[in-house]
């Protein structure tokens, strides 16, 4: 058991981040900064979606001093890429955004009760463990097995249409393109494969206005959504192969609305419902799915994202595997929840998301991650990069 979200004893929180001479904040040197202590100082720029300018900054102006990258900006999203020649490119990105800081900065190190040292602070788990690790391994990794596309972005936590990744994708989809995508969202340091898609709908019902003194002049709307809820709880999710992963899925009612007044039969409700779907489905069939199951209802589909299949029957992502369970130990999983990786598979390239911290950890107060973490995802993927283990040659 972790230890509880008490204040940091003194002396073991983070100091502020550097500046320059113009007061804007800097980043420590990339290649001799320990990887933890580099986390703590991307954390400790604030970034909460749409304040990202000042991170971004940093980033850019840090992998601008590493001559064997080329660098590029678009809005608050940094690009670094190798021009080596190879005959593959990789793609490692994250997120550089935070959800709003709740007096988790600046961060600190404690130690958990079982002893392991962790870091403290909004954004350690998601994701700047990730950013940090990608911007170590970007300015340390100099001579890669392939070329190496480094994608900083903005934009994640907020509504879809605003991610900085998607923009790259629509504008700049050279800055994206590559053989193989990771993303370094939290996986407790393990790999997970792919994601499921993901879609809400809205099931309404229709009933008959009256007042309740005189209730059987109406059809009430929302006893009708009974049935909604019914099918719901009879409804058993499938489990789905794809690639060598089993991909749960799930149907759930995630809101519900409805009524007039307290004296007012009501003549309308609507039941919000979210589908997670295995990334073998296409949103065509995932939507046909949703309408079979609530046949007879009125079915209003307002979210819908493409899955990701994790191709891990492709010998570069075979390769990624075997190099970084040789390090972390383990075996690949399912992402069960919905991440960019979609936006890489959308353009062909397999995708997996590997990074510290536990997602369960993301968006709380006590957001925490341990170091050995950190440290460990830096060496699995800094030696698949650089080939310095059995598996990071396969696939070449």
């Amino acid at each position: 058991m972790s230890a509880s979200p008490t204040p940091a004893p003194p002396g073991t929180a983070a100091t502020a981040p550097a500046a320059s001479p113009a007061g804007r904040p800097t980043l420590p040197d990339l290649a001799s900064t320990d990887v933890v202590d580099l986390t703590a100082a991307v954390c400790d720029i604030a970034s909460v979606s749409g304040e990202e300018t000042a991170l971004a900054d940093a980033i850019e102006t840090a992998l601008r001093d590493r001559p064997h990258l080329e660098v590029l900006r678009d809005g608050d999203a940094v690009v670094a890429r190798t021009r080596l020649g190879r005959d593959r490119r990789v793609v490692v990105a994250g997120h550089i955004d935070t959800v709003p800081v709740k007096e988790n900065l600046p961060t600190g190190r404690r130690r958990g009760d079982d002893g392991e040292e962790e870091l403290w602070g909004r954004g350690t788990t998601d994701m700047k463990g990730g950013v940090a690790v990608a911007l170590h391994l970007a300015a340390t990794v100099t001579e890669p097995l392939w070329d190496v596309t480094w994608v900083f972005y903005d934009h994640e936590e907020v509504e879809a249409d605003l991610n900085g990744l998607g923009r790259l994708v629509r504008t700049r989809p050279d800055c994206v393109s590559g053989d193989l995508a990771v993303l370094g969202e939290p996986t407790a340091g393990g790999i997970e494969g792919g994601c499921n898609g993901t879609l809400r709908a809205e099931v309404r019902t229709h009933g008959r206005t009256a007042h309740s003194a005189r209730a059987w002049r109406g059809v009430n709307a929302v006893h009708a959504a009974g049935e909604v809820l019914a099918r719901l709880n009879r409804y058993t999710p499938a489990e789905v192969p794809v690639d060598g992963l089993v991909y749960r899925e799930g149907l759930s009612a995630v809101g519900i609305r409805g009524g007039i007044a307290t004296n007012m039969i009501p003549d309308e409700c609507v039941v919000t419902v979210n589908y997670r779907f295995a990334p073998s489905r296409t949103p065509a069939e995932a939507e046909a799915h949703v309408r079979e199951v609530f046949d007879g209802f009125d079915v209003e589909v307002t979210d819908l994202a493409r899955g990701a299949r994790p191709g891990l029957d492709d010998p570069l992502v075979a390769g990624f595997v075997a190099a970084v369970t040789a390090v972390t130990g383990g075996a690949p999983g399912p992402k069960y929840g919905w991440t960019d990786v979609a936006r890489f598979a959308e353009l062909g390239v397999p995708a997996v998301n590997f990074g510290p911290g536990d997602p369960m950890l993301a968006h709380a107060d006590d957001e925490r991650c341990p170091v050995g973490q950190i440290r460990t995802c830096a060496r699995a993927l800094g030696s698949w990069l650089a080939g310095a283990t059995d598996g990071g040659t396969m696939g070449t």
